[in-house]
């Protein structure tokens, strides 16, 4: 993993604020994307590294990843005459 950084949670108006330590890299003024876990932790990313962040999971996956397949999905019927309108261009 990396190293480890430890920060408070603090009041900042009616919000709460993490003061994240320099040593990571960020800026004042970066935009940044996170991304909440089933199990409560989170990650966070400079908005426009989205492409390296992706391609990294990618590379994350095991060779066996879905090695067996995919399991049978079904799909309820349709109702394709429902909501007729315009179409999205």
């Amino acid at each position: 993993m990396g190293n480890e950084y430890r920060a408070k949670v603090f009041k900042s108006g009616n919000s709460v604020a993490l003061r994240l330590p320099k040593q990571l890299g960020f800026s004042e003024g970066d935009d940044v994307v996170i991304a909440p876990h089933a199990d409560g932790s989170f990650s966070l990313w400079r908005e426009g590294e989205n492409a390296q962040v992706l391609m990294a999971l990618y590379g994350s996956m095991s060779d066996g990843f879905m090695a067996e397949g995919r399991d049978e999905t079904t799909q309820d019927p349709r109702d394709w005459t429902r909501g007729r309108g315009t179409a999205a261009a």
